[in-house]
């Protein structure tokens, strides 16, 4: 038996079940296929089990993708205060943590209950381990799953990208997009910690848990955020926030001491120019034992006034390379994905195979650390969602 839609979305996450909200809205009959056994299980996992759901200075100059005009669209016609109002009506309660973001006061669980509370409002069918076998494309498409038979005009791809394997990531909705021939950026891990070198790494790994406010720039972009000494190399912020740009072989420069003057003081006549001196003041500004560590590995041979500038600026540009970055397995996010010359703006629709949509992080835009991927996640669906 085939059982007949009008839109077949392939993913319940974030951007599957918000583009299915909008199109059962609509009054169109839309099923979702789950892979696993619930929808939603990354939102379960994110932001701590709080889910950062969205950020109140989301703009377009907060998500990467080969085309930085193509999310315009689609942020401008679904805003946070619009995915906050849905929270809002669900008497949700939520905080704004530093720089605009926005967490659940309790539970991630509430933006799950909130996501399927809308599906059954909009009638829309949930089908919950649909392990997709293959999907064709006839006078309408075929989804056939290991259990039973799906066909829809409209197919929407909302699979999302490789990170975090454990809960469910997979290649499927690159492998569909290649059977299709559409182009794709090549997906990489982002927001990702960095792995250090191995000399760094037995310079400063036996610190970790350390951490400190540091600007991180690479490649044309900074960030000031926190940074955080790991087992095999730094994460934190900063660091999740600078690996979206980070290729290999590019240095990341690390500013230890944002807006301070380390040295200032040696200049006065009165202090003394001695490593206990400048000890003092670096431990002013980093964690005691990254203070005391940083000057094993960078104090002055000499205490002349060039030498002392030379200090200063290699504390404000400490230039590392990573060997790496800690994976999929560790990153929160996949930047690449479908080219976005393939799909229209506007809708999400694939321009040479109509009928045919992909959403969310499956695409090649992403969003900046603190709620910007759910952001493109809901408005991507509602964009897909609308137009079906």
């Amino acid at each position: 038996m085939i059982h007949k839609f009008d839109a077949l979305i392939l993913g319940g996450g974030a951007a599957g079940l918000m583009c299915a909200i909008e199109a059962g809205k609509r009054e169109r009959r839309v099923a979702v296929l789950e892979h696993a056994d619930r929808i939603g299980k990354k939102i379960l996992i994110s932001g701590g089990g709080r889910c950062n759901f969205t950020n109140n200075h989301c703009s377009p100059e907060n998500f990467i993708s080969a085309n930085p005009h193509f999310a315009k669209s689609a942020l401008a016609r679904y805003t946070p205060a619009d995915f906050i109002a849905l929270v809002e009506k669900h008497r949700i309660p939520y905080h704004e943590k530093t720089l605009g973001q926005l967490f659940c006061d309790g539970s991630a669980r509430e933006i799950v209950t909130l996501l399927e509370e809308e599906c059954r409002s909009a009638n829309v069918t949930i089908v919950l381990n649909a392990k997709i076998r293959e999907v064709i494309r006839e006078t309408e498409f075929k989804v056939r799953t290991a259990t039973a038979e799906f066909s829809a005009p409209v197919v929407v791809v909302a699979t999302g990208g490789l990170s975090i394997p454990k809960i469910g990531a997979t290649s499927f909705g690159y492998d569909l997009a290649r059977q299709f021939r559409l182009k794709i950026r090549e997906p990489r891990p982002g927001l990702v910690p960095l792995v250090l070198a191995q000399s760094d790494c037995s310079r400063y790994c036996d610190l970790a848990g350390v951490s400190a406010d540091v600007v991180v720039s690479c490649d044309g972009q900074q960030f000031r955020e926190k940074m955080l000494i790991t087992h095999r190399g730094l994460s934190g912020p900063a660091i999740l926030q600078i690996s979206s740009y980070w290729e290999k072989s590019l240095p990341v420069n690390i500013d230890l001491a944002p807006g301070r003057e380390v040295t200032d003081s040696l200049h006065d006549p009165r202090v003394p120019r001695n490593v206990t001196a400048l000890r003092s003041e670096l431990r002013k500004i980093l964690p005691a034992r990254f203070a005391d560590r940083w000057l094993e590995h960078h104090a002055p041979t000499v205490w002349t006034n060039a030498a002392l500038a030379d200090f200063e600026h290699h504390v404000h540009c400490w230039s590392i390379r990573p060997s790496g970055t800690e994976g999929f397995e560790k990153a929160e996010v996949t930047t690449g994905g479908i080219e976005t010359d393939e799909l229209s703006a506007k809708t999400m629709e694939c321009r040479k195979v109509p009928g045919l949509y992909f959403i969310g992080e499956v695409v090649d835009v992403t969003g900046h650390l603190g709620g910007f991927n759910f952001q493109w996640a809901w408005a991507s669906g509602a964009a897909a969602g609308r137009a079906l």
